[in-house]
């Protein structure tokens, strides 16, 4: 029962995705933490702390980034790594780009499909979890795909997925 828990709860992730946390953790473990405790080191020799706000920021500042090392952490123990290949060529998966056709709008749209540690609408990265990438997920150039948004219906065709 407990790999079945394991398995619902992994997220999917692209090979890039999983650089750019991996990048991100190295940096901040190396990097970011030998520059706060040199801050904090600075503060510290300015004699009281009690209202030293250098040494406050300094302090605040630490917290921050070793509360995102622990959710990088946690997103990259949680994660599946997925690749192109294991997707069939032209079949929508994680990591592919796609254009559609708006059919109510008449207006063409790109995404990349992304796990969802990864999303950001605002970048044109949609969610393999999201209703949109649930319906786009192996599909293919030419299929139709309808989705609800509250009480409006989306269709788009697939124009090219790459």
């Amino acid at each position: 029962m407990e790999s079945v828990k394991q398995e619902k709860d992994k997220r999917m992730i692209s090979p890039e995705g999983l650089k750019k946390y991996e990048d991100e953790l190295a940096y901040l473990k190396v990097e970011k933490r030998a520059e706060i405790a040199e801050k904090i080191k600075e503060a510290r020799e300015q004699g009281d702390l009690s209202e030293n706000a250098e040494y406050d920021a300094a302090k605040d500042e630490q917290r921050d980034i070793e509360a995102r090392i622990a959710e990088i952490e946690n997103i990259l123990k949680n994660v599946e790594v997925v690749v192109k290949s294991d997707f069939k060529k032209g079949t929508i998966g994680i990591g592919s780009h796609v254009k559609l056709l708006d059919k109510s709008e008449n207006e063409e749209i790109e995404y990349d499909i992304v796990g969802a540690t990864e999303a950001n609408s605002l970048s044109g990265k949609i969610s393999n979890e999201s209703p949109l990438g649930q319906c786009l997920i192996g599909k293919k150039k030419g299929d139709l795909v309808e989705f609800s948004v509250g009480n409006t219906k989306i269709k788009y065709e697939v124009l090219k997925v790459s």
